[in-house]
């Protein structure tokens, strides 16, 4: 496993190869990454992750400030998976070398769920990618469904730009079923005990919608029900298409999605 510190070496090292696969990630490394990593062993030849905490993505400084940061923690779990051929850590200057102003925005009817609540979020994240994919160059990139809206946008950006194929690979859920994700480490035990009550309780609203008429006066109830009994704070709960990601009114393609905060953590899902 080769550690690759800013574009220069990037580029010297990834030059023989034309069949890459791609795993970018924010860092936090856990089993999520792993599937991932796992599937790009399975459809390429050669398997890149990346670690970068991108600043323009985060819409609050101090959700910023608390992310999870371990490198050393990553390295060590990367080096002993033994499927990683290169791991790139570039610093800011490295990605925004082009001080240009990103010229990507949303569309009006792309301003949904997170991307409402999060003001510049998935700007910030789809202008990120496009400078990866740029630098990278990779014939796949693998993303989990977790963030299936995040999965939906690149996707539509990134192979209209490049020839490259992002791949969607399934959420992966620990043993309490709590979909997993680098913000889990800022949960104690309360928390992640309380996520997985909230995730047995969203499987059985999922499967109750299907005998109901009215499924957005039904999600309205449900969501006001979680709120009093847990004391958090929801920003949506909404059925969705999964190839459209407009509301649905039906369970037939669609998936229920969640965003939701315990204390200062948000977690999102969707089932």
């Amino acid at each position: 496993m080769k550690v690759l510190l800013n574009n220069a070496s990037l580029s010297e090292s990834l030059r023989p190869f034309n069949d890459l696969g791609f795993v970018p990630t924010m860092g936090g490394i856990h089993k999520g990454h792993l599937s991932l990593i796992n599937k790009s062993n399975k459809l390429c030849k050669k398997t890149i992750v990346s670690i970068f905490v991108n600043p323009k993505q985060f819409n609050n400084k101090e959700d910023l400030k608390s992310y999870p940061r371990n490198i050393k923690k990553d390295l060590k779990i990367l080096k002993k998976s033994k499927k990683v051929d290169f791991v790139f850590i570039p610093k800011f200057k490295d990605i925004y070398k082009d001080k240009k102003k990103s010229k990507i925005t949303l569309l009006k009817k792309d301003k949904i769920l997170c991307a409402k609540f999060r003001k510049g979020h998935f700007e910030g994240v789809l202008d990120v990618m496009n400078k990866l994919t740029k630098i990278v160059n990779p014939r796949k990139i693998f993303m989990g469904e977790k963030d299936l809206q995040q999965l939906y946008l690149v996707k539509k950006i990134l192979e209209r730009k490049y020839r490259t194929k992002v791949i969607p690979c399934k959420t992966i859920r620990d043993s309490n079923k709590v979909a997993l994700s680098s913000r889990n480490f800022l949960l104690n035990k309360s928390n992640l005990k309380t996520a997985a009550t909230i995730n047995k309780i969203l499987a059985k609203i999922k499967k109750n919608i299907r005998i109901n008429k009215n499924i957005s006066y039904f999600l309205k109830i449900k969501k006001k029900e979680l709120i009093n009994n847990f004391k958090i704070k929801i920003d949506y709960l909404e059925l969705r298409n999964i190839n459209n990601l407009k509301i649905s009114n039906t369970s037939k393609n669609s998936r229920l999605f969640i965003a939701y905060y315990l204390g200062n953590v948000r977690l999102i899902d969707n089932i």
